[in-house]
């Protein structure tokens, strides 16, 4: 179990390494990291979540309401 996590810990380690050395440069030339059409996707996943927390809101006693 032990050899298992270790692996797991050292795979996303190794991914969040490679995802840093693209994404830093690419961040100091100017370049956009996604595009046109992921901006449109994380637009259109941000309006879902957002009407999605709007509607179960009101279903959980105690819970948070924003503020509009």
């Amino acid at each position: 179990m032990t050899a298992i996590i270790v692996g797991l810990l050292l795979t996303l380690a190794l991914s969040i390494a490679v995802m840093a050395v693209v994404f830093i440069p690419a961040r100091r030339q100017g370049r956009d990291i996604l595009t046109a059409r992921g901006e449109r996707v994380v637009v259109r996943v941000r309006m879902s979540a957002d009407s999605a927390a709007k509607g179960t809101s009101g279903l959980m006693p105690g819970g948070r309401k924003k503020a509009s």
